[in-house]
């Protein structure tokens, strides 16, 4: 026999059969760990994007913002995608589920863990910011609609910015043929992008948690539900594009 036996089975039959088998992963990195990775990463980005808007210097207009948004969240990606995939925005969520990027049993767990993020992520911007200045920001809640007649506008920015946004996500980090090294910091450069243009028509929120989490806090719901419907939106928009059209051979549905 050219092969040393041993218990009836050959050493190299055992290899095989060891090379076949890697350890699975605990279910605690499979289900739990990317949960928590989602509330952490969404209250430390929610956090960081409040304190800006709520101590925002006199003079620096929308670019304290938008940098420090950007670059929160570019940096919490870097850290914590490698866990959860780096959401912290249900919005992202949904089309990382509509493309296959993401397991349909972890998109409500990943909803709930991003918004108690933004509960406690704008639960410590009030905690840490002087009072009257909370006040003058509203907590950082989105302020930009004060009537009825912006609501167009405000909705169609929401819905373009956020496609922005999501579609730099998707292409950036689960698209296989498009993916970089570099997307935790295309994604929060287009944050930064989107915050500088269309900041002023409707506070480009482009995240559900990063409303929700302000207005619960300060108790401000004036035109809420545009921060939820716009995003969700293009979310969907974006899904079907990637699906149908841009995606590549794995995640896309027709012409392969």
């Amino acid at each position: 026999m050219s092969d040393l036996e041993f218990g009836g089975m050959s050493i190299k039959e055992v290899e095989m059969d060891g090379k076949y088998k890697p350890p699975q992963p605990h279910w605690y990195e499979l289900y739990a760990q990317p949960c928590v990775a989602e509330l952490l990463g969404s209250a430390l980005f929610i956090f960081i994007g409040c304190a800006s808007v709520i101590e925002n210097v006199d003079g620096t207009g929308r670019l304290q913002p938008a940098l420090a948004h950007g670059l929160a969240l570019g940096l919490i990606i870097a850290i914590l995608g490698n866990i959860s995939g780096g959401h912290f925005n249900p919005a992202v969520s949904l089309a990382a589920w509509l493309i296959g990027g993401l397991n349909i049993m972890l998109l409500i767990p990943y909803w709930l863990s991003q918004l108690c993020g933004g509960l406690i992520g704008a639960g410590l911007a009030k905690v840490m910011t002087a009072n009257d200045r909370y006040i003058n920001a509203t907590g950082a809640a989105f302020t930009s609609i004060t009537d009825d007649g912006q609501i167009p506008s405000a909705l169609v920015g929401e819905i373009v910015m956020t496609m922005f946004l999501v579609l730099a996500v998707c292409m950036g980090a689960i698209n296989e043929k498009t993916s970089s090294p570099l997307a935790p910091f295309c994604i929060g450069f287009t944050v930064t992008a989107d915050i500088l243009a269309g900041g002023a028509i409707s506070g480009a929120c482009m995240n559900p948690a990063r409303a929700f989490g302000p207005a619960l806090v300060a108790n401000y719901w004036d035109y809420h539900w545009v921060y939820w419907v716009g995003p969700m939106v293009a979310s969907l928009l974006v899904g079907a594009l990637i699906r149908l059209l841009i995606g590549d051979r794995k995640i896309r549905l027709l012409l392969k």
